[in-house]
């Protein structure tokens, strides 16, 4: 994600179209290292979030009211004691750095007019929000840090606060010329890309390799590839971007792919995103990739900031929750595919069987003149009609040797039984298997993944370490995915096996028409009909939803039956998901969330 200097800038840039000149109503702690500032001005009431988490640092305007705790934490009393009742007078970015200035105006004990300043510094791990008097000591900040941690640069009460010296070989971006871009940035022995970030404040890998591909340059390539003319064009996309930043022409978006948010910026990056002619071409083409890359705009870049967090959340979080069962599916899918494969290839072992028999009948036949000592049969195959050639052991008798074939036929006949059976309960628990991670890879809650664990509880994935009655299921308040088309259909997928089951034999009637990925792991997809009649676009629609939430949701193009629902049918015993059906429709879909929207 590209939190970077330019962010940064446009994030200043709105924060002083709002809130400066704010008071500051309340403050609030409501983490260890999140603060909540509650701002009214002339523009209305807002809330101010930040946050100096290691591993997601923020700071956004919201509308999201955090509960905070019973007793305040220190820092979040000092801070009260200073600047409750102030203005902010001053917003600012130093050097197009990663930190923000709150200059803030107070009335301190003796009603005097003070000015303090509030620093947030947005710089990953780093992170920090210090808080400082108008000659620029730390008063305190919401993480010490001593010179046990940094050499570099302490950061505790009463000392002198000085920005951190990560980035004091870099220019500043807004004010390079051409001459000095020549020599500073392409006399560098790196890849162009690294070159640009390397080189400037602010300027993240993303917007390097953003300003690369806006000059039809590799930003793989070394500097010293281009030439001349090329380092020219570079510099003037370069200097193009820095004139968007210094007349505030953003365009704050959000990056997804599917569901999932990949990145934000406050430019469009073009390198996921292509011209909206591009994106017309790429949609109508048959080879539409489900994997591609959309870009949604906002108007502000707090918005921006406050829906990817939350959205980058839930998938980080739940990615981490389910870490655990991934791994027990994964390995189960591992260990029953090496023995499906040991089963196939000992089931082609036992094909001679039959050759065997023969062997035996015709020892029998032929057998009767055999001399004694003799090491083979040459005979006559009655059932093909030609002559064959009997190894025989010559310690045995006919009849010794015939039995010994009849014996090697048997053994592998009942081998061949055995495995058939064996083979296709495998093939059952693969299939099994990869619909459970299908679920998982559905999941987005928390209560999502209370079900799936359940099942793999009772199939013995897990072990039972509950005190719930026997055949009780786990509470869940996860329910089917419910969408609705633009002219009023409802269609429901259920997020895992028991969900299917449930949505298959229990929610929808005989009428209403059913939808699953041919052959493969997925979720059950039902449309409510009354009359069993559907326009030939609902169709479609729940074909690409069936395809999305499937095995093949990367594939082009998936495969999908669909039946009304009164000839599906659960067979006796069946795993939970598993349906069978013997006449069906089939059309190919795209896998997409295009034409609904989710209730």
């Amino acid at each position: 994600m590209a939190f970077d200097g330019l962010v940064i800038s446009n994030l200043v840039y709105e924060l002083n179209q709002t809130i400066l000149n704010a008071k500051i109503s309340k403050i609030a702690q409501p983490e260890n290292d999140e603060l909540l500032f509650t701002l009214k001005g002339s523009n209305g009431q807002f809330r101010l979030a930040m946050s100096a988490s290691a591993s997601l640092p923020f700071l956004y305007l919201t509308e999201t009211n955090k509960p905070s705790p019973l007793t305040a934490p220190n820092f979040c009393m000092l801070l009260r004691k200073h600047i409750a009742n102030g203005r902010i007078i001053k917003i600012y970015q130093p050097h197009m750095e990663r930190i923000i200035h709150f200059d803030i105006e107070h009335l301190d004990e003796m009603g005097d007019l003070c000015q303090k300043t509030l620093i947030v510094e947005l710089m990953g791990k780093h992170s920090n929000i210090i808080f400082c008097n108008s000659d620029g000591m730390i008063i305190d900040s919401i993480k010490h840090v001593s010179s046990m941690m940094s050499s570099v640069r302490e950061v505790l009460p009463g000392r002198a606060y000085c920005i951190p010296a990560t980035q004091e070989d870099k220019l500043n971006p807004l004010e390079v010329t051409e001459e000095v871009f020549m020599e500073s940035v392409m006399k560098k022995p790196v890849s162009i890309t690294k070159a640009i970030y390397g080189s400037f404040t602010g300027i993240s890998p993303v917007i390097a390799n953003e300003i690369c591909y806006r000059a039809s340059i590799d930003g793989d390539m070394p500097v010293d590839s281009l030439d001349a003319d090329g380092k020219k064009h570079l510099f003037h996309n370069f200097s193009w971007m820095m004139e968007d930043v210094k007349n505030h022409n953003y365009c704050p978006n959000i990056i997804t792919r599917g569901r999932e948010p990949i990145d934000f910026s406050c430019f469009r990056l073009s390198e996921y995103v292509h011209t909206a002619l591009d994106q017309k071409i790429m949609q109508n083409t048959d080879h539409a990739d489900t994997n591609a890359y959309t870009m949604t705009e906002y108007d502000s870049i707090s918005k921006v900031l406050e829906e990817y967090y939350a959205s980058k959340n839930i998938y980080t979080r739940i990615r981490q929750k389910s870490v655990d069962l991934r791994k027990i599916v994964s390995t189960a899918l591992e260990r029953n595919r090496k023995k499906y494969q040991l089963q196939q290839k000992q089931l082609k072992d036992t094909e001679k069987r039959d050759k065997y028999k023969v062997y035996g009948e015709l020892i029998h036949t032929y057998g009767y003149d055999l001399e004694e000592g003799a090491k083979q049969l040459e005979a006559l195959n009655y059932y093909t009609n030609e002559n064959v050639k009997i190894p025989l052991d010559p310690t045995l008798d006919a009849k010794a040797n015939a039995q010994k074939y009849f014996d090697k036929y048997g053994k592998l006949k009942r081998t061949y039984e055995a495995l058939t059976d064996l083979i296709e309960e495998t093939k059952s628990e693969i299939d099994h298997l990869e619909s459970i991670a299908t679920s998982l890879d559905i999941a987005l809650t928390e209560d999502d993944l209370v079900q799936i664990k359940e099942e793999l509880m009772e199939y013995g994935y897990i072990k039972k370490h509950y005190d719930r009655r026997k055949g009780q299921k786990a509470q869940s308040k996860s329910k089917p995915f419910h969408y609705v088309t633009e002219d009023g259909y409802d269609i429901y997928v259920g997020k895992n096996n028991f969900q299917n089951d449930e949505l298959t034999f229990k929610f929808a009637t005989g009428n209403d028409w059913w939808f699953h990925a041919k052959k493969m792991a997925g979720s059950h997809v039902v449309v409510k009909s009354k009359d069993g009649e559907l326009p030939d676009h609902i169709f479609e629609i729940a074909g690409q939803l069936a395809a999305y939430y499937s095995k093949g949701r990367t594939a082009p193009k998936v495969e999908i039956d669909y039946i009304q629902k009164k000839q599906v049918k659960k067979p006796a015993g069946a795993k939970p998901g598993f349906v069978v059906y013997y006449t069906n429709y089939s059309l190919m879909a795209e896998p997409s969330l295009k034409g609904v929207r989710e209730v």
